[in-house]
């Protein structure tokens, strides 16, 4: 797959995150797998996996589904844990991930390699390498460094305190003045529709949406919560 090809298959369009995280009901390979089919089924244009599931999970997905699939793995819990290394990357792309997303923020990896490092394994591999970023500064650096996609999955997640409730649209319209050519995925907390639909307005190629769709966990809760205590 090719970015131009990757571009036309998303633009405008929804990509699905089908990921749950240790301890979650939905943590099982085969569950996500049959979540993923379904998002396709949906209308999703790509999926997005991987997650704690790492490779198996990805393999899986690849396997099931005929849409692009962005892989990743997450190792650890504090500071870089999206497919944290070149060795991870590399795994992810041989599992079968049309693209790879790693973390493209500053903070330093714990192989000590650069992110440059990781995009130029991708490549070498034959997927394409989405970076994920949490500012301007390091989505520019993130295209610099030959990422075929920058998306802001880490935006408000490495600042102090927890990530406020909504997106940063202001990261997504920042990034398109800058990189006007590039393919910018908006990511992290598009809770509904209309949120997503704005992403699009300030300038994202396409969205990643994940808790809203994939999480009945998260939706039952917010259900509760406007219902009020039993």
């Amino acid at each position: 797959m090719t970015p131009e090809t990757f571009a036309a298959a998303v633009a405008g369009r929804l990509i699905v995150s089908c990921q749950a995280g240790e301890g979650h009901p939905l943590r099982d390979t085969a569950a996500l797998t049959r979540m993923a089919r379904a998002a396709e089924g949906g209308g999703a244009a790509a999926i997005r996996c991987g997650g704690v599931g790492g490779v198996p999970d990805v393999a899986a997905v690849a396997a099931a589904v005929d849409v692009p699939v962005i892989g990743l793995t997450k190792d650890g819990t504090g500071g870089v844990f999206i497919t944290p290394t070149v060795a991870a990357a590399r795994a992810v792309a041989a599992a079968g991930a049309h693209v790879v997303a790693a973390d493209a923020t500053f903070r330093p990896r714990p192989d000590g390699r650069p992110v440059a490092a990781t995009a130029e394994a991708v490549h070498d591999a034959g997927a394409l390498f989405m970076a994920d970023v949490s500012s301007l500064d390091e989505g520019v650096a993130a295209a610099k460094a030959g990422a075929d996609a920058v998306a802001t999955t880490l935006a408000g997640h490495t600042l102090p305190g927890p990530p406020p409730d909504g997106p940063d649209l202001d990261l997504v319209r920042a990034l398109r003045d800058a990189l006007p050519d590039a393919l910018i995925v908006a990511e992290g907390r598009y809770h509904t529709p209309e949120l997503a639909a704005a992403a699009l307005e300030a300038g994202a190629t396409c969205v990643v949406v994940g808790t809203a769709i994939t999480d009945p966990q998260w939706i039952a809760s917010r259900f509760a919560a406007a219902l009020g205590p039993p």
